[in-house]
């Protein structure tokens, strides 16, 4: 068999980085060709599928194991849930922004929503190679602007929680449940305090979610601790066991 620089044909240097396996969408076939070209094997990026549109995207997501995507922003203009839904599709893909131009608000929502950089159109092959290897690698690819826009509006959104004014308001049953959920009660040890069923506690549970911008049991409870909602709770709890109704 025939070596090269001491390797056997096929493979990989050794101490080379692994494959990232990539998806392209970009509605413009000029950029899927251009950005193939960039990822030439030597590179160790391989690309694995295209898309054209939103909905062949969200198709081959679901069928074709990927390390990165490399998303045309134009192509989730105006669908605010398309980033969540390719990450609840496809957990472990890191997904990257293409944008023609940036604002606040947008750079925001999307790091919130789950993207890992946002990169503009006229990128240079060899940044694009980099950025794609690094967030391969678990890293965000954030410059210096989008890092401050982030801050500002993580400190906005505390300020605006620990303004009582803006405290969601949450009525007694609400607030008897999250009583039970921060003492580490089961929803059949609450619902039988209550005098109700595991459904109707379920359902409370989900109302209390919504209002707090919270996803479970544990962010409920840390949310609690945090903002001392655990304190009041416990007081409603008191009053309502030395004062039930009949």
């Amino acid at each position: 068999m025939s070596q090269t620089n001491g390797q056997s044909n096929g493979a990989a240097p050794a101490g080379a980085p692994a494959e990232v396996r990539v998806i392209l969408a970009d509605s413009q076939a000029i950029y899927r060709v251009g950005m193939r070209k960039v990822f030439s094997p030597d590179c160790g990026i391989t690309v694995v599928a295209e898309a054209d549109s939103l909905q062949v995207l969200q198709e081959v997501v679901q069928r074709t194991p990927a390390d990165v995507l490399l998303l045309e922003g134009a192509m989730i203009t105006g669908t605010a849930n398309a980033v969540p839904a390719i990450v609840r599709h496809a957990p472990q893909l890191k997904i990257i922004v293409q944008s023609a131009a940036n604002d606040e608000s947008h750079t925001v929502d999307l790091y919130r929503r789950g993207v890992r950089g946002i990169i503009p159109r006229s990128i240079s092959p060899d940044l694009l190679i980099k950025c794609v290897r690094k967030i391969a690698a678990g890293e965000t690819w954030i410059d210096n602007q989008s890092v401050n826009w982030v801050i500002e509006a993580y400190r906005s959104q505390a300020s605006s929680l620990v303004n009582p004014r803006n405290q969601p308001r949450l009525n007694q049953k609400e607030m008897l449940i999250i009583a039970g959920i921060t003492q580490g009660k089961r929803n059949k040890e609450i619902a039988y305090q209550l005098g109700t069923t595991e459904q109707v506690v379920k359902n409370y549970l989900r109302k209390i979610y919504d209002k707090l911008g919270v996803s479970d049991r544990l962010e409920l409870a840390l949310y609690c601790l945090h903002h001392q909602l655990h304190k009041r709770a416990a007081e409603i709890e008191t009053t309502a066991l030395e004062n039930p109704v009949h």
